[in-house]
This record gives structure tokens, sequence and C-alpha cells, in this order.
């Protein structure tokens, strides 16, 4: 644990994941942790832990995220640094970080965490239109979190971290209508996507019950304003 002058210092890890509901709607969800002890006893939480003197804000999340959820981003962003007087009854400044993990990204992970025999029994995932009460400030983190979503997803390829390396119109825009929360008119949207130039048709097209539809990837010769909680490298091998 870091302590200055009586200041404690965490670390705590929104990790964001798009899935689908039993209706078949596409939803954000995140994991939370059921705290054991107190404060906040018997309250979910974000994963996360202390900060400790050997390593760095990103490596202690890294490191928290993994023993609790068996999550391991390649990229993990900051968020935000979380201060308040008030967020717990002892003085704790929280150094929040993000990612953006694909559903099939979180199955993979999450059984070989499971297979291990250390994965935790007190981890669970939640839709963010369903989440329970929450421990500390973690509601207003997760709802800045969302903010800082939102607030990308005009000027980055934030979206892409949701999506596999080529995907159709319709997967983009489902992942734009879970982010956003709100429905996109399906035509306006893909004039939308076309001329802004970010994306690239290919040759491929998915078949099934419909009329096949083409297969996109994003053109990663247009350098965007912000990559958001992807990174530079996941912007460009995905």
């Amino acid at each position: 644990m870091t302590q200055t002058r009586g200041i404690d210092v965490a670390v705590s890890t929104v990790i964001l994941t798009l899935r689908r509901t039993d209706d078949g709607a596409a939803v954000l969800a995140l994991p939370l942790v059921l705290r054991t002890r107190e404060p906040f006893a018997d309250q979910w939480a974000l994963p996360g832990g202390w900060l400790t003197p050997a390593e760095s804000p990103v490596d202690a999340a890294a490191r928290t995220l993994a023993e609790t959820t068996g999550l391991t981003p390649s990229y993990l962003e900051q968020l935000y640094a979380f201060g308040a007087v008030d967020r717990s009854p002892t003085r704790v400044v929280s150094i929040v970080y993000w990612a953006l993990l694909r559903q099939d990204e979180v199955d993979a992970q999450s059984a070989a965490h499971r297979a291990s025999g250390l994965a935790p029994e007190n981890v669970r995932w939640f839709d963010l239109g369903d989440l329970p009460p929450l421990a500390f400030d973690h509601r207003k983190i997760i709802d800045y979190a969302l903010w800082r979503l939102r607030s990308k997803v005009g000027y980055s390829r934030v979206a892409h971290g949701f999506l596999p390396a080529e995907f159709t119109l319709a997967d983009l825009r489902e992942a734009y209508e879970a982010i956003l929360g709100k429905h996109l008119d399906p035509a306006n949207f893909r004039r939308q996507v076309e001329s802004a130039g970010n994306l690239l048709p290919t040759d491929q097209f998915r078949t099934g019950s419909h009329r096949p539809a083409r297969l996109y990837r994003y053109n990663t010769d247009v350098e965007l304003a912000d990559h958001g909680p992807l990174g530079p490298e996941e912007t460009s091998t995905r």
C-alpha cells in the first residue's frame, strides 16, 4: 500500500464488453467483485486493490484485474483519478483504468482462469442497465466511463474494441446503439459511416437466413484523433 501523508492509493478497473441478452439484444456489460470485508462488505465493487511500492499504477491495475477476473487486456488506458474526501471511510485516492474486450476474448480468458483453479467465486458480470448497489463511488466511476465512451464514439475507433477484424455494418450499428443507448436508423447510419472514409469493404460476405451482408474492416491508414481505451497498437492490428 502506498501512503502519502495519510492518503492511501488504490487502483480500479472498468472492463467493458458487448454481449447478448437472452432475447438477442446487444448490451454493454462489466465484471464486478462482491466485497468480503468492510467497508461495504457484501456489496459489489469494481475489480481493484492497493498500489504497492514496487509497481506502477497500471501494473497494479493489470495484476489485480488478472487475480480477480482472469482478464488480461493488452492495453489499459487511465480513465481518471477519483479522490473525493468522503469517497471512503479512510482517505483513499483511486486511480482508475479502463479497457474494452470482445466477448470471445472474455469467454476464453475467463474459462482459462476457471480451469486454473484460481478463480474466486465472488466475481459476476452485470449489464450496465441492471447494476446492483455499488460500494464507494463506483457507480459514479462507471457513469464517467460510459460518458467517456460515448464522447469518443464520434471521433475514434472505440467501437472497434467490441468487434472482430471484419464485421458487417449491422454489427457496427449494434455496437453504436449499445454505446449510445438509443436506436439508430440503419439507412442514415450507413450513409454516415460510409461517407466518413473510415471503413473499407472487403470481398467477403456473411451468409445466413437473410440476404448476404458484406464484411467491412477499418481503414487503418486514416489516423483518428483519439484511440480511446484500445491503444494505438490495437487500432491497427485488430
